[in-house]
């Protein structure tokens, strides 16, 4: 039998160890193809192209003789998000599912703005090889749409797929092109092309009044294919300020009476920062910037700009996709109407909406091109040339930051920077621009301050206020905020400075929240919180502002009954001390520019000389209720004795305007009576104090003071700080051993087993199947569903650092995860093993005793019972569970953290799988039912085997009670099988547990101890048995001893039968 059941287990493992290994995580690159191959291009259709663009040609003019880039040309003739729109007529060119539904990337209700029909094209192919004297083939691509979502950039250059597509709020079409290109003196000069296209055009109904009858069912779109397509785009020769308008025209060459035929569309867009700009609008800058600088209220301003060498740098950096602010008209003492105007732009509904709050209401800096002046970076000017486009909160950003269509809402702007005043003064015009610049009425003043404060804290800040007509509007500022990204980048040479103004009053907040007390001594004594180290003094400060840096998610301190939803906090420190931003050394690789700064002691002397140490930061809430705190700007004083911060805030107010006017105590527009006490949990003792973070956020001022708020206070799920990383990895890789450790022992336990029934045969049969077969599904799931094994891993987001790559690719944590996996396939073997001889042991016996079946053991009532009271159990968690989750389902629904790539059960699956893990617990239950049903009087388990198993199952547990705690109330499924959301999972299941599996222990023990008849009469009072009585009859265990003896009745037929179990 040896040699038979060694096969069946190698084909065993091998199989388990595909599953193992197709279950693990390889990287990415292991398997990623390049599915990039060549495109060729055709123009098969040129002499057609020639015939139908003869009007164009005709007008062509010799080709310069300085211009042939094929890489120049496919940038200055391509454009994204232009606008199109069709001449009112009866053949619509396309459809519109404008169905009020949620749309993913959109808005959904009222603050859905209009459609946005767009239209992208890019030159594909320049075919220089055919080059005429007049004309160039070309291939192109276009996709136009009308959506409201953000996914037509998703879509625009999907080259092969011609399909018209269509779902609520997106409509395209796309279209593959082969033409020309010319050049012509036309209109000061311009550029053409001239292209056939072909596209699958949606089929309109007969019915002019309602040609998209078959909207009702989109799911099925009639399309029919259109090769009679024309499209001609216009570009100027040269670009300039006044002279950037790309328009074109696509027509259909069919005739109205064919059902392909479409109404004209118009297409407008304008040249981008690919095009060669020519800076040749001094006569209408110096409207604007004569003389320069213009003085405005920052000229005035004791804070200091950027005046070095890499203007032009910064500048393309800070505003590449990225948004600014409108700053509402908070000094603005006029008429409603007046001080609710977006400067010079023209207002949408969705604009108006914010009452001169300009919530939502953002600016982007397009197309910026700066051209810095070789050889005089130092004095001489840069001159710089840009689109401002102002976006309602009703737009998709993700569409808007790409728009190149000229409108009401677009600025095109051209200016001067001078090293001299730091100052960027900027020409700009409103929509369509003639060539006198009759719409260039607006100056626009744009600085990169390098000094900041608590009421200073933006890196782009600019106004834009009208030339001449002081009426037209009140002028408009914009900034964009400090990210904690650009503390790493461009400020490592600007050399910013912060500015202190509230360190006196953050002492009054020490004083106040800081009373000496025994518990002060004692923390400053015995516990090290986040410190200055002794390193160099710029490392050791970047790297306390590292560690005083959090993002994590919290919760009102204390938890309310009724729990609430959950809070994101952003903790950015923006400056320690006298350095502002970080200090990379590491990634610069010099400090040529860092021996600058007048600060060059080390962290010793310095923290000599201050106990206290100066910060600022930033403090971000989101989630429901905190909406007023999405941006507290903070500066105050860190005590590292007992890990604090006294701080004071200031949040900006400005958005109401009209009736903060009348405030005199705010400072620049910002309410700055709040004050903010951050403490941190301890570096050390990690494993005995729960490691979070508090926060308490108070105002100053009077209960009938509009501005007044109630305190809140914030405790923060657990955070860790920079050197305890490796900490967690270490305890990451203490659990790993601890498996391997425990299911070292459960693999002695199992083999223990197997060596103690070859010298107990007799009590071979009277082992509980349903055991054997709990403990393998034990073994075998972790295998399959790659869930943690025997030990938990309950982390919240911000503690669970392991899935940082250089963490998580740790190649000795591999190790210990693979031989986790090999101790499992072994313990599922062996158990198996065991599986295999109680199965055997129990046909032998039922075919020496066939005519009394009924003395043979049989675990269908065992299984019967086992699962019967396990499916009471279940429905008794799910009860109670239900019950006390009642009140908290809308924060179920909505709040419960999931973990990315995580997959979503039902609640009666996930409490199904946690209730696995508690059978697996109680794995001899099935014994001691079975040994009284069989009525033993024999010792089927041997003490090692069902104490030392008990032991494994136990010490998760015991692990669990003891080890660091890790409140989260809001936690997410960690592992398949311990969920401590769930009521026997929690700090009183990790006792009651162990206590119930040691009372099962100790039952198995006195059972097979006694025998059931000594049992049965113990358990004996008078008349009454405690027991309860079977109708099975006990084959004697003599009897069955002798049939296992060789030579005795039968006894060689006996002994080769043993060999095969064997």
């Amino acid at each position: 039998m040896k040699l038979t059941f060694l096969p069946i287990a190698l084909s065993f493992l091998c199989e388990l160890l595909v599953i193992v290994v197709a279950s693990s995580e390889f990287p990415e690159e292991m398997y990623r193809f390049d599915r990039k191959s060549h495109v060729g291009y055709k123009y098969d259709r040129i002499d057609e192209v020639r015939k139908q663009c003869a009007f164009v040609l005709s007008a062509a003019s010799e080709l310069r003789f300085d211009y042939g880039g094929v890489v120049g040309m496919k940038g200055e003739l391509s454009f994204v998000n232009g606008d199109w729109i069709q001449d009112v007529g009866k053949f619509p060119i396309m459809p519109f599912d404008d169905r009020n539904e949620n749309l993913p990337g959109g808005l959904s209700g009222d603050r859905r703005g209009s459609p946005m029909k767009l239209v992208s094209f890019r030159v594909t192919d320049v075919d220089h090889a055919h080059r005429l004297k007049k004309s160039i083939p070309i291939n192109g691509f276009m996709a136009m749409g009308i959506t409201r979502d953000g996914n037509f950039m998703d879509n625009v250059y999907d080259n092969g797929n011609l399909d018209f597509r269509l779902w609520p709020g997106h409509s395209q079409l796309s279209f593959p092109f082969q033409g020309v290109y010319t050049e012509s003196k036309r209109n000061g000069g311009e550029r053409v092309l001239c292209l056939l296209g072909n596209t699958m055009l949606p089929t309109r109904e007969t019915n002019p009044a309602n040609p998209w009858e078959w909207m009702k069912n989109p799911s099925d779109v009639p399309m029919s294919e259109d090769d009679q397509i024309l499209l001609v785009l216009r570009y100027p020769l040269t670009f300039t300020l006044t002279n950037r308008m790309i328009t074109g025209e696509l027509r259909s060459l069919n005739r109205d009476s064919n059902p392909k035929y479409f109404d004209v569309v118009h297409i407008s867009s304008q040249l981008g920062s690919s095009a060669k700009f020519t800076f040749d609008s001094q006569h209408i800058l110096s409207k604007a910037c004569d003389p320069y600088p213009y003085k405005d209220n920052m000229t005035d301003n004791v804070i200091s700009v950027y005046k070095g060498p890499r203007f032009c740098e910064i500048l393309e950096e800070v505003t590449r996709d990225k948004p600014l602010s409108v700053v509402p008209n908070w000094r603005c003492n006029g008429t409603d109407d007046f001080c609710s105007r977006l400067g010079p732009f023209v207002s949408d509904e969705g604009i108006k909406s914010t009452h001169g709050g300009f919530q939502d209401v953002i600016l982007y800096m397009q197309d910026v091109i700066c051209e810095q002046a070789a050889g005089h970076s130092n004095t001489g000017s840069t001159k710089v040339s840009a689109v401002f486009r102002a976006v309602s909160p009703s737009e998709n950003r993700y569409n808007a930051a790409k728009r190149s269509g000229v409108n009401n809402m677009s600025l095109a702007t051209e200016g001067i920077w001078k090293s001299s005043s730091g100052q960027l003064c900027m020409v700009g015009c409103l929509g369509l621009v003639d060539a006198k610049g009759s719409n260039c009425n607006t100056r626009i003043c744009l600085y990169i301050p390098t000094t900041f404060s608590i009421k200073q804290h933006s890196i782009i800040s600019g106004t834009l206020s009208p030339i001449n007509n002081n009426s037209a509007f009140f002028p408009l500022s914009f900034e964009q905020l400090v990210l904690p990204t650009e503390l790493w980048n461009y400020f490592t040479f600007t050399h910013p400075n912060y500015s202190y103004s509230k360190i006196n009053i953050a002492g009054a907040v020490l004083e106040k929240n800081e009373p000496f007390t025994f518990s002060t001594v004692i923390k400053k004594s015995l516990l090290t919180f986040p410190k200055l180290e002794d390193e160099t003094f710029q490392d050791s400060i970047s790297l306390l502002s590292e560690d005083l840096t959090f993002h994590v998610s919290g919760f009102p301190d204390p938890m309310p009954r009724v729990q609430a939803p959950r809070v994101d906090i952003q903790m950015e420190i923006l400056s320690v001390g006298p350095m502002f931003g970080r200090y990379w050394h590491a990634q610069n690789g010099s400090t040529g520019e860092q021996q600058e700064t007048p600060y060059h002691a080390n962290a010793a002397e310095y923290t000599e000389k201050q106990l206290l140490l100066n910060v600022s930061a930033q403090l971000s809430l989101s989630g429901k209720g905190y909406g007023n705190f999405s941006a507290l700007f903070l500066e105050g004083l860190y005590d590292p004795h007992v890990g604090k911060m006294y701080l004071i805030g200031c949040r900006d107010v400005r958005a109401s305007w009209n009736v903060l006017y009348q405030s005199y105590d705010l400072e620049s527009g910002m309410d700055c009576l709040i004050e903010v006490v951050v403490s941190y949990p301890p570096t050390t003792t990690r494993w005995l104090v729960n490691p979070t973070a508090t926060i308490s956020i108070g105002s100053q001022r009077t209960d009938d003071d509009t501005l007044r708020f109630n305190t809140i206070k914030l405790q923060t799920f657990p955070i860790i700080y920079r050197k305890q990383r490796e900490d967690v990895l270490s305890h990451r890789g203490v659990e790993g051993i601890l498996r391997i450790l425990t299911l070292t022992l459960a693999v002695g336990c199992i083999l223990s087993q197997l060596f103690y029934i070859k010298h107990n045969v007799d009590s071979l049969p009277y082992i509980s199947l349903v055991v054997l077969g709990v403990q393998s599904l034990g073994y075998s799931i972790p295998l399959v569903t790659d869930a943690e094994a025997l030990f938990k891993r309950v982390v919240s987001e911000s503690y669970d650092v392991s899935s940082s790559g250089t963490l998580e690719n740790s190649e000795w944590l591999h190790i210990i995860d693979y031989t986790v996996k090999l101790l499992l396939i072994v313990s599922l073997l062996l158990t198996l093993r065991l599986f295999q001889k109680v199965w055997k042991s129990r046909i032998r016996l039922q075919t020496r005793t066939s005519s009394e079946p009924h003395c043979v053991p049989s675990d269908k009532k065992v299984l019967l019972c086992t699962f019967s009271l396990h499916l009471i159990g279940y429905i008794v968690v799910l009860v109670i569970h239900a019950t006390k989750t009642s009140q908290k389902n809308l924060r179920t629904e909505k709040y419960v953290y999931a973990k990315e790539n995580s997959h979503t059960l039902p609640g009666w699956a996930t409490e199904l799988e946690e209730y696995a893990g508690l059978v697996q617990d109680f794995f001899l239950f099935p014994q001691i039912i079975g040994n009284l049903i069989w009525q033993i009087h024999c010792k089927p388990l041997r003490k090692l085997y069902f104490i030392g198993i008990t032991v494994v199952r136990l010490l998760p547990h015991i692990y669990d009670y003891i080890r660091a705690p890790v409140l989260n109330p809001y936690f997410s499924e960690d592992s398949e099988f311990i969920n401590p959301s769930l009521d026997f999972y929690s700090k009183f299941g990790d006792i009651a547990i162990p206590v119930t599996a040691i009372i099962l222990a100790i039952l198995v023990y006195i059972q097979q101890r006694l025998g059931y008849d000594k049992l049965s009469q113990v358990l004996t009072f008078g008349q009454y048995k405690l027991l309860p009585t079977f109708r099975y009859e006990r084959l004697d265990s003599k009897s069955f001893e002798t049939e296992l003896v060789p030579g005795s009745n039968g006894g060689g037929e006996n002994k080769k039968e043993q060999v095969d179990e064997e």
